[in-house]
């Protein structure tokens, strides 16, 4: 039986593949960062109160090296077979912030939404293709589980009793996908042999500016770095 049979069999009973690696790699900025800003808190004590230091946006998260965060790395047009996960993606309310501030989810896999604070928010969700949702969570009301049928692009989930408060979400129909983390740097692992079309998505720049390449993955690891830059002024 050769290895592409094999390896069919395995991730349709979702078990990793024996001839899959990682895909792995580093995000990063060229040119001089926006200014970080600040949130402003004041109009709620308790979240003002949460912060030793004024809390910064999260949109534009990069280090001195030009290491960037928060971005969604994944594969595109990728056919998957295997088990949808039952663990949750958890996303939490703390200190008036949503963390992680971009996430991935699996359609029909659990997110769990957590209010950590003492005081009232307000989830709304903007998905197209999946349905909006819109829901309080009062201070007693520390835990709800929603989730997504269909793969979507990013969306919006936002607090409309806290307007600082974003975090974006793209839903998938397989389990290839990675955020950034500080360092800018991202693993996607278990990926079957093949040559795919990898895609990263950052939000200050949208679909306008999403960077995607070609990645070939066969019996190990493969490595792809991405970067960004400031589209010049015409």
């Amino acid at each position: 039986m050769n290895k592409t049979i094999v390896n069919i069999l395995l991730i349709s009973l979702g078990i990793s593949s024996v001839f899959a690696g990682e895909v792995k790699g580093n995000v990063k900025y060229i040119g001089k960062p926006p200014k970080v800003k600040s949130l402003r808190m004041d109009a709620d004590p308790v979240c003002a109160s949460a912060h030793k230091e004024k809390a910064k946006a999260e949109s534009f998260v990069v280090d001195s090296n030009g290491n960037l965060a928060n971005v969604i790395v994944y594969l595109k047009d990728v056919k998957f077979s295997g088990k949808t996960p039952s663990e949750p993606v958890v996303l939490d309310q703390a200190g008036c912030v949503y963390t992680p501030h971009v996430m991935g989810v699996q359609a029909g896999q659990p997110v769990k939404i957590l209010n950590s604070d003492a005081t009232m928010h307000n989830i709304h969700g903007l998905p197209k293709v999946n349905r909006e949702f819109n829901f309080g969570m009062p201070k007693t009301l520390k835990e709800k589980t929603i989730n997504f049928d269909k793969s979507e692009d990013v969306f919006v989930i936002k607090c409309d009793v806290h307007p600082w408060m974003k975090s974006y979400t793209q839903v998938f129909d397989h389990p290839y996908f990675s955020v950034t983390d500080k360092d800018g740097s991202f693993s996607i692992p278990n990926v079957p042999d093949g040559t795919y079309e990898i895609v990263a998505w950052q939000e200050k720049f949208g679909s306008k500016r999403t960077l995607s390449q070609k990645v070939t993955v066969k019996s190990g690891e493969a490595v792809v770095n991405f970067e960004f830059s400031r589209p010049k002024k015409k």
